[in-house]
This record gives structure tokens, sequence and C-alpha cells, in this order.
């Protein structure tokens, strides 16, 4: 019997959708728990993270409530090291593969990815640069892929450690949010959905939102009706990466 596993996240931050989207597609039974991250519950930090940022995982131990975790579960964080925990402990999985070399190329690609278009993503948020400065990261990107399939072949970590990203760069330049001028967003998300030379992207992001992990754990509206401003800098004050 697999160990009991708790995920602390918020549905607002891309790192936790990290953890969730390998967790999903690790097929292990969790529990999943729900930080406001405005509102952080008082025993968070002491008894999860101190860092008092989400993701987290309490891992083993007895069956308790997830908002009075046991001193006996091992709690863990960051998201990187928390999907590289989940491929470890479930291998039947396949979510990082067992050849060196694979696994390499797969790490770099989340290195390369993450290291060009966080910071341009951030400064086109905050009004620092034009939407269409991320068309050259995309081209960045499809570079790095292979003619078919995900990010090192087969479906992976590295794929989980970028789709939130993307995801949220859909809802946030398709409805033009962000500090840049008006209309500008919108314009450039419709050069990616349309110009042939982003194809590759397309494919590539449409199969990543095809999959049941995805459409499980990614949540564009919140329960009142209005969009998420996900991936913007206050958010990020709470999130690991």
């Amino acid at each position: 019997m697999p160990e009991r596993i708790t995920l602390y996240s918020a549905k607002v931050c891309p790192w936790a959708h990290r953890a969730e989207l390998a967790l999903k597609e690790s097929k292990l039974p969790y529990k999943r728990y729900e930080i406001d991250l405005a509102n952080k519950p008082e025993w968070y930090a002491p008894k999860v993270n101190p860092a008092s940022k989400v993701p987290a995982i309490a891992y083993g131990g007895p069956d308790v409530s997830p908002d009075t975790p046991s001193p006996e579960s091992i709690k863990l964080a960051e998201s990187g090291v928390l999907i590289e925990f989940i491929a470890d402990i479930a291998p039947e999985a396949n979510l990082l593969p067992k050849d060196p070399v694979a696994r390499a190329k797969a790490r770099f690609f989340v290195e390369t990815v993450m290291s060009k278009w966080s910071a341009v993503y951030y400064s086109v948020l905050q009004g620092n640069a034009e939407p269409s400065v991320l068309l050259g990261v995309l081209e960045v990107i499809q570079d790095l892929l292979p003619k078919d399939g995900y990010a090192i072949g087969e479906w992976s970590i590295a794929d989980a450690a970028v789709t939130p990203f993307f995801a949220r760069a859909e809802v946030i330049l398709s409805n033009d949010i962000g500090k840049y001028p008006v209309g500008k967003g919108v314009e450039t998300w419709s050069v990616i959905q349309n110009d042939a030379k982003y194809a590759r992207f397309r494919k590539y992001f449409q199969d990543l939102k095809n999959r049941d992990s995805f459409k499980e754990t990614f949540f564009p509206v919140s329960r009142q009706g209005s969009l998420l401003l996900w991936g913007g800098t206050d958010v990020n004050l709470f999130c690991d990466r």
C-alpha cells in the first residue's frame, strides 16, 4: 500500500499546479487541501512549510485531516523537488525516463524554457515589455521540441513543469490582463493561434491541454465567475519555485 500523500496547493499558483499534474499522472491516491494565499491558516507554516508557501506535500504518517497534519509525516516543498519526488515514488508511471541521457534532456528542457520564459513573461505583465516579445521565446521552445510528442517524446515531468505557465499565458493574453497597452495581449495571442510559424507550439500546447490530468486540475475561472490573475507578481510571493 502506498504511503499517504497530502498536497497543499492553490489553484491560483502555477508552481503548485506542477505538483498536481505530476500526481494526477502518477495515479497515486492523494488528498488535496486548498490554501488561501491571501489568508493562510496559522498552522500551515509551523506544521507544513516554514516558508509558508505552496506547493507542499505531507508524505506518510497516519490518516489525518489535512488541516491537522501529523508530525509523523515527512513534509516536502518546492515544485521542482516535488515533481521529481513523485516520479521517483511512482516508477511504473514513467514520469521521468530511466535513461540518464533522457533524464538530462528533460531537466535541460525545463531549465531552458523557464529561464527564457519567466523574466519575459513577468516583464510583460508588469508593463515593462509588450506581449509580442513572448513570440521570440516560443521560437526557442519550438527549437527544443521533437517533431512529434511532448518535451522529450513521451509525457514527463518536463511537461508538468511548463504546462501551468503556458495555460495561464493563454488566459492572460486572450483576456488582455496586464499593464501593457489594451489590445496587445489579444493581438499576440491571435498571432500564436494563427501564424504558421508557431504551428509546432500550438500542437504541443493542445496535446498538453488534451490530457485528463490538465482538464482535472486547471480552473481559469473562479467560483464567482471572474478570471483569475494566475501568474501575477503577488501570487508568486506565496508560491515555491
